[in-house]
């Protein structure tokens, strides 16, 4: 495992597509174990046999940042999936989002789309969020839980583009901290 100052993969994923009773393929199994190792020297493992689903971008901004199968991102996506899945508290969940940050970054995104897709991850986190959650009416908590499109799709959308126009104009953020400074500036956690 060569290592970055951004951290390093155990190598490439191998993997598995899942088909569903109803046909649709959109999940993956990993045939072995994968790890990120972050800058810090911490490990985030990924167990074999672990479903994934690619980069944990909401839906609402697939068209704006990619799918979650392409892109150099799709390694950090793997252990990302996982941290997510683990966490089972607020500052879990953002020190998974930090890793996914670096994981980017060591797996040969821009600085740019890495802060791109961080800040992808966090408007997830912060649709995840009770406090999100509760603003929703009990129909739209229910199509967002089934990942069905949300008739807030635009509000989300113009949140992360005023982000992104914001990181596009200054290019002056350089980690997850200035990152989560931007993000706290448009969007309550």
């Amino acid at each position: 495992m060569s290592k970055s100052k951004y951290g390093s993969f155990s190598g490439n994923p191998k993997t598995e597509w899942l088909v569903t009773e109803n046909g649709i393929d959109q999940d993956m199994v990993l045939l072995e174990d994968f790890l990120f190792e972050d800058p810090d020297g911490k490990p985030w493992k990924a167990p074999a046999t672990f479903p994934i689903n690619g980069a944990s971008i909401p839906r609402q901004l697939w068209t704006l940042i990619g799918s979650p199968f392409v892109g150099n991102y799709r390694r950090a996506s793997i252990v990302h999936d996982i941290a997510c899945g683990d966490a089972t508290t607020k500052e879990e969940r953002k020190a998974a989002d930090v890793m996914f940050f670096y994981a980017c970054l060591a797996g040969d995104c821009k600085f740019f789309e890495s802060a791109v897709l961080y800040v992808g991850v966090r408007i997830g986190a912060w649709i995840d969020s009770p406090s999100f959650q509760a603003s929703l009416s009990e129909e739209k908590r229910s199509f967002l839980q089934s990942g069905k499109r949300l008739s807030d799709d635009k509000f989300i959308k113009n949140k992360f583009l005023a982000i992104y126009k914001k990181l596009e104009a200054d290019k002056k953020f350089r980690s997850p901290v200035e990152l989560d400074e931007l993000i706290d500036r448009y969007i309550e956690f």
